[in-house]
């Protein structure tokens, strides 16, 4: 197959990132933006970038993807892309109508230097910016960070929008990190269970997931408003899920706004999700509900009724931080073990996590995070001690067809199967679904192997 050339021997390549386990921080910035009520995502730079970061994000969900562009000429790219984003800015407001435009950086605007505060000033000072509309922004170089970075750059540019009167509104900031739409739907269900109001964002709950209505908005109804993000500038406290994705627009708001935040690891898993419930039980002073205690027993049920299958099954795993360390942990819970892990998002935290996390294992754990980080690597990693089952996106089939491994497919991008936006694995009732996930591979590959003496009816 295409990977077989992989070499086994594993030498040191100080330039060279081969298969890279990330993509751009724009792409993840224009998927923070469409989580804000009737915004356009702009991209400033050249047309080619942003056609890429929607169609990356298109081939994800299978939903059409609306951005705008600068649109940089060869002049553009020697003098600078202020009279392009200024006569974009003008041009989006006037013929699209949306409420919110968030711009963010490429490459090429980046290495000139376009100065986005000062462009942008200039733009509503100049009357271009409607009254009652916003523009909000984040700087997303493509050549450092991945797209978690951009993700995290584009929701502090959301937190810049609050607002502190003083007066507590007594909501719950809530930011989910890079999630699906049905997570984040999962979540707001779950706060609304325990009897907390909150404010998510972003949140892509009815924007990339949203039925067929027989009508065509660009603006669907989802997402967080402008109002919204005002006003969480006086809640009384934050949530920020995940370290990489969702921390600094918390410390933001902590440290602008008085609203105190407290970070905790995306709720993927038994032990996450309990943090995560048991933080929301605190901020609203209640006791848990039963519903939530019910949900809780069954993925306790299954985790014990299957837990034979799972048993000390190897595990190698490509993905980003925050989803990773609660994953990794969820697998540690149900006693499998994770061998090989690789993240593109640069961060020694992550590798020191990791290796806290898998401490008590009776191996070293193969832990890398950033540039050198690549699916190459974690291939080679898996030739010299093989796994029983891989976890990531799309891009790890090819090392799942050459090293004839099982593959689940979860994170970003998944690009050859549907349902990820609809099926949500956070909370209790997401941690019944990825484990049904993991255990069907399993079986699978088991009624494939199974001799004819062992190759029984019922498991």
């Amino acid at each position: 197959m295409l990977l077989r050339h992989t070499p086994k021997e594993i030498s040191e390549r100080g330039a060279l990132t081969i298969n890279p386990a990330k993509t751009c921080q724009p792409i993840g910035a224009m998927y923070a933006a469409l989580g804000v009520h009737g915004c356009l995502p702009h991209s400033h730079g050249s047309q080619g970038c942003c056609a890429y970061h929607r169609s990356t994000l298109t081939r994800h969900y299978k939903e059409p993807i609306s951005a705008s562009t600068s649109s940089f000429t060869e002049g553009s790219s020697v003098f600078g892309g202020q009279a392009n984003l200024l006569q974009a800015i003008e041009n989006i407001f006037s013929v699209y109508e949306p409420e919110v435009v968030a711009v963010h950086t490429t490459c090429l605007s980046e290495t000139i230097g376009d100065d986005l505060t000062q462009i942008i000033d200039k733009a509503d000072k100049g009357g271009k910016i409607p009254k009652g509309h916003k523009v909000i922004y984040a700087n997303t170089p493509s050549y450092v960070g991945s797209h978690v970075t951009g993700f995290s750059n584009m929701v502090k540019g959301m937190a810049m929008v609050a607002e502190h009167t003083g007066k507590k509104n007594g909501k719950v900031n809530i930011i989910p990190g890079w999630v699906e739409p049905a997570d984040m739907e999962e979540i707001k269900r779950m706060c609304a269970l325990v009897g907390v109001e909150i404010i998510m964002f972003p949140d892509t709950s009815g924007v990339l997931n949203g039925p067929m209505s027989g009508e065509f908005k660009m603006f669907p109804e989802g997402g967080v408003t402008i109002e919204q993000l005002r006003s969480s500038g006086d809640s009384i406290g934050t949530l920020a899920l995940g370290e990489w994705c969702s921390a600094d627009a918390a410390r933001y708001l902590d440290t602008n706004c008085k609203v105190p935040c407290r970070v905790l690891e995306m709720p993927f898993g038994l032990k996450a999700t309990d943090r995560f419930v048991d933080a929301l039980r605190i901020i609203a002073g209640v006791s848990v509900p039963d519903e939530i205690n019910r949900e809780r027993g069954q993925l306790v049920d299954m985790i014990s009724d299957m837990h034979q299958y799972f048993y000390h099954k190897a595990v190698a795993l490509a993905g980003d931080p925050d989803q990773l360390i609660a994953l990794t942990e969820f697998l540690l819970s149900i006693d499998m073990w994770p061998k090989h892990l690789v993240t593109g998002t640069p961060g020694k935290a992550f590798e020191d996590k990791i290796h806290e996390l898998t401490a008590d294992l009776p191996y070293q754990v193969n832990v890398k995070a950033g540039s050198a980080a690549d699916m190459f690597l974690l291939h080679q990693w898996i030739k010299n001690d093989p796994v029983d089952l891989l976890i990531g996106n799309t891009y790890l089939k090819y090392i799942a067809r050459d090293e004839d491994v099982p593959l689940v497919r979860w994170g970003f991008p998944i690009l050859d199967r549907v349902g990820h936006q609809y099926f949500p694995t956070v909370g209790y009732k997401g941690g019944l679904r990825l484990l049904e996930k993991i255990l069907t591979v399993i079986l699978d590959r088991k009624d494939r192997d199974d001799p004819e003496q062992t190759f029984e009816l019922v498991l």
